[in-house]
């Protein structure tokens, strides 16, 4: 490897520590766990590295396609960025509920940028919320 590379691979660790430390947040109920069996803590974990592996997959797909396009996504102070995270992507759609009713279904609490955000990551994300 040459220096430039090095450096480039030091510096991405930071992103795997960033996931893990995700896990033992208190937001993963990872603190209100009382497994005794080895087997059980290891199956839960792995459980729970594939959650991880799913959110930085989804974080990584919002980010490439906000920055391939004019659209945004808000931050909270409700500036511009291209580079959300998923934790704050799922506030975000925190509001929304969708109602159903016999062969209707309605969905409320939509904003433009949700809208925008489905639309870029594509027909399955979007056929949940239309």
């Amino acid at each position: 490897l040459d220096m430039a590379a090095l450096l480039a691979n030091y510096k991405a660790q930071q992103k795997v520590e960033r996931g893990f430390r995700f896990l033992k947040s208190p937001e993963f109920l990872t603190s209100a766990i009382f497994l005794k069996k080895p087997e059980r803590i290891e199956a839960l974990l792995m459980v729970m590295t594939c959650c991880l592996m799913v959110y930085a997959a989804l974080e990584h797909k919002i980010r490439h396609e906000l920055k391939q396009s004019v659209p945004f996504f808000p931050d909270m102070k409700n500036k511009p960025t291209q580079s959300p995270t998923a934790r704050w992507v799922f506030l975000a759609f925190e509001g929304i509920s969708t109602f159903e009713f016999q062969e209707h279904k309605m969905v409320t609490g939509m904003q433009s940028y949700h809208h925008e955000l489905l639309s870029l990551l594509g027909v399955q994300y979007k056929a949940v919320y239309s």
